[in-house]
């Protein structure tokens, strides 16, 4: 039987769960990712539960795969000011329990910078939190997203995120996100040496960690360290390495999630023509 194609792009909580899902099948998708709360702040709006009702329904109906809540970028676990840490930890310890609503999905979030106080300090800090929020009974996993190394931001070297996952308790929880723009602009050569980046992952963190794609081209050069998401195959990194990267049977049977700077009839765009190179 022929595997099933995760695909999906970030979409608006504007009009709330059902709304989400509403957006997704415009886009010609079956899956999504969004934001619990704003994605420059921290106000979450009050659970609605007849909305998140109807979400859990439409999900099992259309057998959608799983869906992804992005932590707010504003969130630094590993800020050198215990007030910012405490806010990560809040925040983040709220998005769960409300993720909890929607049990066997995922939950997404950045490192965050260490602010010149170095990776150990960091490492230390991000687990700390890890630790606190995660419980043996939770049905969501919570992944670390691979980053791109501007600044003195942690996760874009494989070792950095294995050094956090060590010190987790509760490692059957923990999973990584790899974000093809970020780990391109690392440094790690998706476009010619998809093997061997897969390889290295593997060695170091275990392929088995490895639970969803952020599938975004690249505005700049392999190693630049900058983080500047651009469309489908219109990047450096090239339509080539995407046809090789969904079609890859290390990869092809993860959820795939857009993050390319398109409105929703754009990644409806993008959408069948990831489909098309995956001969759907």
């Amino acid at each position: 039987m022929k595997d099933k194609f995760i695909i999906g792009a970030h979409q608006s909580m504007d009009e709330g769960f059902e709304g989400l899902f509403n957006y997704s099948v415009e886009a010609d998708s079956n899956t999504f990712q969004f934001f619990m709360r704003n994605p420059r702040g921290s106000k979450a709006k009050e659970f609605d539960y007849k909305d998140a009702d109807k979400l859990k329904e439409l999900l099992s109906e259309n057998n959608f795969g799983k869906i992804l809540c992005h932590a707010p970028y504003t969130l630094n676990p590993c800020s050198d000011k215990e007030y910012v840490r405490e806010f990560a930890f809040e925040v983040m310890e709220d998005d769960l329990k409300r993720m909890e609503y929607f049990a066997g999905n995922l939950y997404n979030f950045h490192p965050g910078s260490h602010l010149k106080q170095g990776i150990d300090y960091a490492v230390e800090e991000i687990s700390k939190l890890l630790n606190n929020i995660l419980f043996e009974d939770m049905n969501t996993t919570v992944l670390l997203e691979t980053m791109s190394g501007k600044g003195t931001e942690v996760g874009s070297k494989f070792e950095e995120l294995k050094m956090i996952i060590d010190r987790v308790n509760l490692k059957d929880k923990l999973g990584v996100c790899l974000d093809t723009c970020h780990v391109y602009d690392a440094g790690y050569n998706i476009v010619d040496d998809l093997d061997g980046v897969l390889k290295e992952f593997d060695r170091i963190v275990g392929l088995d960690k490895l639970k969803a794609i952020h599938l975004n081209d690249s505005k700049n050069p392999m190693g630049s360290h900058k983080d500047r998401h651009e469309e489908i195959g219109k990047g450096s990194i090239g339509i080539d390495a995407f046809k090789n990267i969904i079609n890859h049977p290390k990869l092809r049977n993860l959820p795939f999630y857009l993050e390319t700077p398109l409105d929703n009839l754009g990644h409806r765009e993008e959408i069948e023509l990831l489909k098309s190179l995956r001969g759907e």
